[in-house]
């Protein structure tokens, strides 16, 4: 396999455009690209031809605007390109204006209230930032995909691509407002980058379809642990198994087809778990990307008889999944922003930057662990295996050495090269690989980018880098305002570093977040422990997010309490969906299977006795099962109860505090009297795969 023959095959890039386009529109659109401006309608015609030319002779019929509603996955309405001629036949025909908008109704998607049902017009409208591309299905068909936002009627935003474009428009303005201000007059745009490691498991697709809480929910709801676990520490880093290789020869080769450069796959630290990385791009495109990625996992294992996980937590007692999202900036003239530089000037503009994330995140901390928030991912959070719920940023010894020592006044000393002077500060030579990584932190500084340790591994990464972009835009405004008020810009600079240490140091941690000392640290500093979804949800209907958001034209009023309602349903639904799953299995293949069980045990003591033999082992069995069997059916009865109270509620965040206070707690008792029973009754008796089964049957 030439992968430089293949990747990007099935992209509308740069190359395809160049050879598919006039050379005058070719400059027109590169500039709309570029400069994020309307394309001319006449363009736009062209673009559309050109475009359905590339995709027929790819040998594609359809075409459609590819879009990311409040779902979490994407959708897509497809339409042909034919249109009827008067001879009777047809010809194929694509203009610019359903290359541009598209009206796919999608009246069922979630809208939160910001449309109704008897109302229900939507709109598409094309990403031309994100290339478009071809998608090819298990029957063999090609559709054109044109990457695109979703908005209502009146324009609001019904989807995640809609607020991620506005908050990268809105964090580019501010960090360009600094940057003049400290001197910059060449630069023009500033691009949000962002490289999202994604996990996952693997399981046999055969025994994945007889577990209906891996169909249905995507996470084990019973299971008791497998004689071994990850306590071995053999599978992390460990040689690939054929099989395994396999698939993921087959997935890269997808993705490198759609231009994902996919770079990185190993074992992950859980047995049947691993992991993929690609290279770095900007934002929208890394967004749009991740969730190809997602989709192409589930697909090419189906195609290898296996099946995906991307649940946060499929397997109870083991490590569970995350999505590391790397987030950094970097101008149109090949600067990042986050990496130390070889000057003074340069060394105080990186502190600038650090010291804006600093602020953002400690201001913030609530809005970044609601944009982490899903209900898989409160099984995931604290579990010593993934950071705490408690925001912290890592930045190393020598970095927090660095900003510590500025902010006392004293001067900075580097463990390498000479002392920098900028202004009335002594500034350090700064090495990238300055620290160490911490594994255990929320978000840590790597050298020239964040790392967001916490993103749920089935979750968009929009919603993060959304929260992220804005709470940043807010911290670049008020430094780049107190920069072009100062009269003396190093002066200001070392103040303004002195002061987001005072005021926001607190937030910073180099230690091990996984310590019951740093829970006790955290809180004697003031920062929060939001350890639940339904907690984290409640801060976007506060004053400081709605401002914010509003103020930087990320989201309106009306959009945040969209997604507030939204997300508190899905929580909600998706425990339901668990209530419902625990019961149909409880009843219907668990207690049957005990019951035949406690029939032979009892049988076996009957026989025991006609022949005067001891039964004591039967009956202490006997007594144990049934006491754990009655403790189950006890708490089916409970849980019925439960759901039935919760899903009565009309307050979706009343309603989704039920589901988590009573009916998951009621589901935690039936498990642990399931569990038990697991290990008590026979394996030929047992009516659904073990842990031993679908983490080592691979």
């Amino acid at each position: 396999m030439d992968v430089t023959k293949i990747f990007g095959m099935n992209v509308f890039n740069d190359a395809v455009m160049r050879r598919w386009l006039p050379k005058d529109t070719y400059k027109v659109l590169k500039k709309s690209i570029e400069q994020e401006t309307q394309l001319p309608v006449e363009v736009a015609d062209v673009v559309a031809n050109a475009m359905k030319d590339w995709a027929i002779e790819r040998g594609a019929t359809h075409y459609t605007h590819w879009f990311q509603p409040l779902t979490g996955i994407t959708a897509e309405k497809h339409d042909s390109f034919i249109s009827p001629t008067l001879q009777g036949g047809v010809v194929m025909e694509f203009s610019g204006k359903q290359l541009v908008k598209g009206e796919p109704d999608a009246s069922s998607l979630p809208s939160g209230g910001l449309r109704d049902t008897c109302e229900a017009r939507g709109y598409t409208a094309w990403d031309c930032t994100s290339p478009a591309f071809l998608k090819e299905d298990a029957a063999g068909d090609v559709t054109l995909c044109i990457p695109s936002a979703f908005c209502s009627y009146t324009g609001g935003a019904l989807d995640k691509k809609t607020p991620l474009l506005r908050s990268m428009t809105a964090v580019s303005e501010q960090v360009l407002r600094l940057l003049r201000s400290l001197g910059n007059k060449t630069t023009q745009k500033v691009t949000v980058n962002i490289g999202a490691e994604q996990e996952y498991f693997l399981v046999e697709k055969e025994l994945f379809a007889q577990r209906l809480d891996l169909i249905v929910a995507g996470r084990t709801l019973f299971g008791a642990p497998a004689p071994k676990g990850q306590e071995m520490e053999d599978h992390y880093f460990g040689q690939i198994k054929d099989r395994v290789a396999e698939f993921m020869k087959d997935f890269d080769k997808e993705l490198w087809k759609l231009g994902i450069a996919s770079t990185t796959k190993h074992n992950e630290v859980a047995p049947s778990q691993f992991e993929m990385a690609p290279i770095f791009t900007t934002a929208n495109i890394a967004a749009d990307q991740n969730q190809l990625v997602m989709e192409i996992l589930q697909k090419v294992a189906l195609r290898r008889n296996l099946a995906c996980l991307l649940h946060e937590k499929p397997y109870a007692g083991l490590n569970g999944s995350g999505k590391h999202t790397n987030w950094s900036l970097s101008t149109d003239d090949g600067v990042n922003l986050l990496e130390p530089g070889e000057t003074p000037h340069a060394n105080a503009q990186f502190l600038i930057f650090i010291c804006a994330l600093i602020k953002a995140v400690d201001l913030h901390a609530d809005m970044v662990r609601r944009s982490a928030a899903n209900s898989g991912n409160d099984l995931r959070l604290g579990g010593h295996e993934a950071p705490p719920a408690i925001i912290s940023i890592f930045m190393g010894d020598e970095l927090t050495d660095i900003l510590e020592a500025i902010a006392q006044g004293k001067k900075a000393k580097s463990a390498v090269a000479t002392d920098m002077k900028v202004g009335v500060d002594t500034l350090p030579h700064f090495p990238k690989d300055n620290a160490d990584r911490n594994r255990t932190s929320p978000f840590a500084f790597t050298g020239n980018k964040f790392e967001f340790r916490m993103v749920p591994s089935s979750a968009s990464i929009s919603r993060p880098i959304i929260v992220l972009n804005t709470v940043v835009t807010e911290a670049l405004d008020d430094f780049a305002t107190r920069l072009e008020k100062a009269e003396d810009i190093h002066k200001e600079t070392a103040s303004i570093i002195k002061d987001t240490m005072r005021e926001h140091g607190r937030i910073v941690f180099n230690g091990n977040n996984y310590s019951d000392e740093w829970e006790k640290m955290a809180k004697k500093r003031g920062l929060l422990n939001i350890s639940s979804t339904v907690a984290a949800l409640k801060v976007f209907l506060g004053k400081k997010a709605v401002s914010i958001f509003e103020k930087y034209k990320v989201l309106s009023k009306e959009e945040i309490r969209a997604r507030y309602e939204i997300y508190l349903g899905q929580y909600s639904k998706q425990i339901n969906i668990e209530a419902n799953a625990a019961l149909d299995m409880v009843r219907t293949l668990y207690i049957p299977a005990v019951v035949q069980f406690t029939k032979e045990l009892a049988e076996s003591i009957e026989k025991l006795e006609a022949v005067k033999v001891s039964d004591e082992v039967q009956r202490d069995l006997l007594a144990k099962v049934s006491a754990h069997l009655k403790s189950a059916y006890r708490s089916t009865q409970k849980l019925e109860k439960e759901r039935e109270k919760a899903l009565k509620i009309s307050d979706c965040l009343e309603r989704s505090e039920a589901f988590r206070d009573k009916v998951l707690v009621v589901m935690t008792k039936l498990r642990e009297d399931i569990d038990t029973l697991e290990t008590l009754t026979p394996r030929r008796l047992w009516p659904v795969p073990t842990y031993a089964d679908l983490l080592f049957k691979l």
